[in-house]
Parts: C-alpha cells; sequence; structure tokens
C-alpha cells in the first residue's frame, strides 16, 4: 500500500487561529466538497510561509464564508494571512494509481477557488507510471470581475509565479488605474 494524495487545497489562506478551541481544522464545507474532503477526515497542513507542518481533522464552519481556521494547539503554527497547503491522502494499491483523480483548488488571496486541477497518473510508451495536471477550463478574462483588489497580494502572488519585481512594476503600471477603482 501506498500513501497518496486523494485531495488538496493549495494556496488557502489562514482567516483566523483560535487556540482555545478543542483543536481541528475550521474549513468551509462547500470548498471542502468541490475538493472532496470529509468532516472529521485527518489532513496534513503545510504552512507555506513559516514551513510548519501539521495534521489535524477537518471540522465544517459556515458554508459560503471560506474561512480556514486553524483550532486549539494547530493555532500556535499558523497566523492569520497565511497560506497554507492542505491535504487529503490515502492507502491504494500500486495499480490504483490509474484509477486515481485527486481534485487540487488553488485560491485567490480572499479564499475564493481559483483553479480546479487534477491529477492523472497513466502508462505511456516512455513511462509505466507518468504523471499529469490536468486543469479545468477557468473563466476568461471577460468573465472575472476585478473587486476591490490588494494591489499587495496581487504583487506577492505574481512574484510567487516567478515573475520578476521589474515585470511586475511593468504590468501593475500599465494597469493600476483598473484596480483603483
Amino acid at each position: 500500500m501506498k500513501k497518496v494524495v486523494r485531495a488538496k487545497l493549495h494556496g488557502i489562506t489562514i482567516t483566523g487561529a483560535d487556540l482555545n478551541y478543542h483543536g481541528s481544522i475550521t474549513l468551509d464545507p462547500e470548498v471542502c466538497e468541490q475538493a472532496g474532503i470529509f468532516p472529521m477526515e485527518f489532513v496534513e497542513i503545510w504552512n507555506k510561509q513559516s514551513g510548519a507542518r501539521i495534521s489535524t481533522y477537518v471540522i465544517y464552519g459556515e458554508p459560503g464564508s471560506r474561512c480556514c481556521i486553524l483550532n486549539g494547539a494547530a493555532a500556535r503554527t499558523c497566523q492569520k494571512g497565511d497560506q497554507v497547503i492542505i491535504c487529503a491522502s490515502e492507502y491504494v494499491q500500486t495499480a490504483e494509481l490509474y484509477d486515481l483523480r485527486p481534485t487540487v483548488l488553488t485560491f485567490t488571496p480572499d479564499n475564493q477557488i481559483d483553479e480546479v486541477m487534477h491529477y492523472e497518473v497513466r502508462k505511456t510508451p516512455e513511462r509505466e507510471f507518468d504523471f499529469r495536471i490536468v486543469r479545468d477550463d477557468r473563466p476568461t478574462s471577460d468573465q472575472r470581475t476585478l473587486v476591490d483588489v490588494d494591489v499587495a497580494a496581487l504583487t506577492a502572488d505574481l512574484k510567487a509565479r516567478g515573475l520578476s519585481d521589474h515585470a511586475i512594476a511593468d504590468v501593475l503600471s500599465c494597469h493600476l488605474s483598473q484596480f483603483e477603482r
């Protein structure tokens, strides 16, 4: 048996930490349902800012709240505003890798789902176990609207995606008037 990823929330932002709660992580059930993460399921949490890694169980919060709240001892590992990766896993036989299609969600700074992806393993002429990421269609720029853009968060996201400071400055200077509406 191998432990493999079954669902992942990549880059979701911590919205709160409650040290005096029973422990766990509180997540928006609408986000969990889209990813396939269940209440009381154990997940691993990796803090992108500090590198902290913890394991705890999921409880559902308010639907539509986009919450991501660490509770109990887990609250000591993250600060509000930190981005984390939350991963649910399962044990499978090697041959079952071909049947899996884990959902991976990425997020905007306000925890709206930005992108939906799936991991796939398939047999190819080059390898017995080849890996690929399949992205679901994203809304086109005409279908997406900018609302209350956080320029600092946008800058950090562009930097994380590999843009240089100069390229980020060019993009912002060309479009800054749109962000200030």
